[in-house]
């Protein structure tokens, strides 16, 4: 029997399932009903120590419909990080452990360039009962003139220096969440990793605009008549998010190696994650799913994910992690590859020359003749 049971930096999950920092964990109401319908694990919304800043707009969602005009295949969002005050978070922190001793709550923290800061947030987050960290080195908007989320994510060496202040402040996993918002994302991975980070988390959401209303002529989603860049995420990244995986598991297995990897980003199915899994992460995280489809989704996605597992007789995630990495290469490689490929079918095609009574062929005997005429 295959099962998805997993450990991963010490943190055991029932299924590789994670619901990604954002609404669906954005209070102890919905983490509960999340752990109650049997999602692996839980991040909740980012917090940071000082919530006053932190005042969100409606609508702050904007959707990329398909041709059909029903399925969303895109889906941008303005929104900032939690704007309840850390007293609160405390407090339901404390309580969801209480309510759910098994499931695994990982806090999201974001702060600003100060040592003390991040320290003190680290620091009343686990004396709350939280099992690890995901620090939020990626939110595409918001508060970028406090140097937060993606502004501090694009900076290797600020970002190597709090990775260290945070690690050591907790003896708990980890996890460093990377915008996608830059050339190479090897660079802050690496970075973070060196930090001390024990895991890396990717993608977070593309710096976007999702559309302009033809008719108001305004960018949507408008606020007053106004927007700005905001985060996509939904299906549509999948391709991208795959990609970044990929080269985050090369360098993890090349320079980290015992590092972990949690891939998201368009994740909607098993398939999906069997596919991120495949391409080297360890866990998997679902936020904008969620969003479309409900806490209940996490079923169906086992089911799938067990059911890819079983047709290929895998019998843990171990099994098939970072399997499809082997076959990434350069493009003169394959070129190289599909000349020697063609060269060896044409010898295996070509007529042998008879040199002997006993080698006609009666299927080959026009080709054999012809041959022999060539000399």
């Amino acid at each position: 029997m295959s099962t998805l049971a997993t450990t991963v930096d010490g943190l055991k999950l029932p299924n590789p399932f994670i619901i990604g920092s954002g609404p669906p964990g954005t209070n102890l109401n919905v983490i509960s009903r999340a752990f109650k319908e049997g999602w692996g694990a839980v991040i909740a919304k980012t917090v940071s120590l000082d919530a006053s800043k932190v005042i969100n707009v409606t609508p702050r969602y904007g959707k990329l419909m398909a041709n059909d005009g029903q399925e969303v295949v895109g889906w941008e969002n303005i929104e900032l990080i939690s704007d309840r005050p850390f007293k609160l978070w405390e407090e339901e922190f404390k309580k969801c452990k209480q309510m759910h001793p098994e499931g695994v709550l990982i806090a999201s923290i974001m702060e600003e360039y100060n040592q003390d800061a991040w320290i003190e947030l680290v620091q009343r987050c686990e004396a709350s009962g939280v099992d690890g960290f995901e620090l939020n080195f990626s939110c595409p908007h918001g508060l970028p003139e406090r140097k937060m989320g993606a502004a501090m994510g694009q900076d290797p060496d600020i970002l190597e220096e709090v990775c260290g202040w945070v690690k050591s402040a907790t003896n708990k996993p980890v996890w460093a969440k990377m915008t996608p918002n830059i050339t190479h994302i090897e660079d802050p991975s690496r970075a973070a990793l060196r930090g001390g980070a024990t895991g890396i988390s990717a993608i977070n959401t593309i710096r976007s605009v999702i559309g302009v209303n033809l008719d108001t002529l305004r960018p949507e989603p408008s606020v007053e008549g106004y927007t700005t860049p905001g985060g996509y995420s939904c299906k549509a990244v999948k391709p991208i998010a795959l990609r970044m995986v990929m080269e985050i598991a090369t360098l993890i297995r090349k320079e980290f190696p015992g590092r972990s990897l949690s891939g998201l980003g368009g994740i909607e199915n098993g398939n999906d994650a069997a596919q991120f899994i495949l391409l080297g992460s360890d866990t998997v995280q679902v936020c904008t799913g969620v969003m479309k489809f409900g806490y209940e989704c996490v079923k169906p996605m086992c089911d799938e994910l067990l059911a890819f597992m079983e047709k290929h007789k895998f019998a843990t995630l171990a099994d098939f992690k970072g399997k499809s990495l082997d076959f990434f290469t350069t493009h003169a490689d394959l070129v190289k590859r599909q000349a020697d490929r063609k060269a060896a079918q044409k010898a295996a095609t070509a007529t042998k020359v008879v040199k002997a009574d006993g080698e006609w062929s009666g299927d080959e005997f026009v080709k054999q003749s012809d041959a022999l005429s060539r000399g």
